[in-house]
């Protein structure tokens, strides 16, 4: 447990844990910003995890709502590990860093891709390819960043506490040869090699399923050990992602998960299936001259 504790989730915990407070003394946002001389806005980002909160900030709130001893003392403290960096942070500028902070905490990861691999699963190769091609303006020492930020986050699935990850693939995603085709072939041989940890399930969602319950887009949904820490959804789009929490966001995309993955191929049948385009891809179907490309 304490080996997934990263400072986002921690920070994520001490706003929701100062919110009940507030509100058990009955107080509003407003009263503890006009005594803490601050803005409104600032107690409700610390409150939803948004923004660090100094000890001095949670000592202070905590004295406005007649908290004081022991418990005091302990949201103090997780104030002061909350404000720790994890080890994304020297990469903050080319991720999300948010979203690896609630990825490293996260105990069970599901996720519907609709165009790549998943940054969990992607080979150096691939990743590299992905990153250069998504991004041409990039220096090949951003490229280099990015995809050491990837291979780190790897280390989830296979530490001592691993990531249960459950993923479906979109028949896309292993049609299009990112990097090429020896690139794009040792990236569905990895994807073979990395199904058979026991924590991980692929599914691939084939074309001939035609519309389904995913056509929006990819999301990823994220739950973490504790009860008192609410899942999370990420839904990526252009420019970049949005953070999706409440109870009715939650229950839609989950109902639209087990949508997908009940229309997508059965794991096994899935895995044999990715080992047979590692060997015959799809893109070797069309000729160059195809209308197509």
């Amino acid at each position: 447990m304490s080996e997934r504790r990263s400072p986002t989730i921690r920070r994520r915990r001490l706003g929701a844990e100062l919110r009940r407070q507030r509100e058990a003394a009955g107080i509003t946002i407003e009263t503890v910003a006009e005594q803490l001389e601050c803005s409104a806005s600032k107690i409700s980002r610390i409150e939803t995890g948004h923004t660090s909160a100094t000890p001095r900030d949670v000592r202070d709130m905590l004295r406005i709502y007649g908290v004081v001893g022991a418990e005091s003392d302990e949201l103090v403290q997780i104030a002061r590990e909350a404000r720790q960096k994890g080890w994304w942070h020297p990469y903050s500028t080319v991720l999300v860093g948010a979203y690896v902070g609630l990825e490293a905490a996260a105990s069970s990861i599901r996720a519907y891709e609709q165009q790549v691999v998943p940054g969990l699963l992607e080979t150096e190769e691939y990743a590299g390819a992905m990153i250069r091609a998504a991004r041409p303006d990039f220096t090949p020492d951003q490229v280099h960043q990015r995809v050491r930020v990837r291979l780190g986050r790897q280390s989830l699935l296979t530490q001592d506490d691993p990531v249960d990850l459950w993923v479906v693939l979109d028949e896309a995603v292993l049609s299009r040869p990112v990097g090429g085709d020896a690139v794009m072939r040792g990236q569905l041989k990895r994807l073979v090699e990395v199904a058979e940890l026991p924590n991980v399930t692929l599914q691939v969602l084939p074309f001939e399923v035609g519309a389904h319950a995913g056509m929006d887009g990819t999301f990823t949904i994220l739950s973490f050990p504790e009860p008192s820490d609410p899942d999370v959804v990420y839904a990526e789009n252009a420019t970049g992602g949005l953070f999706l929490e409440k109870s009715d966001e939650l229950q839609k995309y989950s109902f639209i998960f087990d949508h997908i993955r009940a229309a997508a191929i059965r794991p096994e049948e899935s895995i044999a299936h990715i080992a047979k385009l590692a060997e015959e891809p799809l893109w070797k179907w069309r000729p160059r001259s195809s209308p197509w490309t």
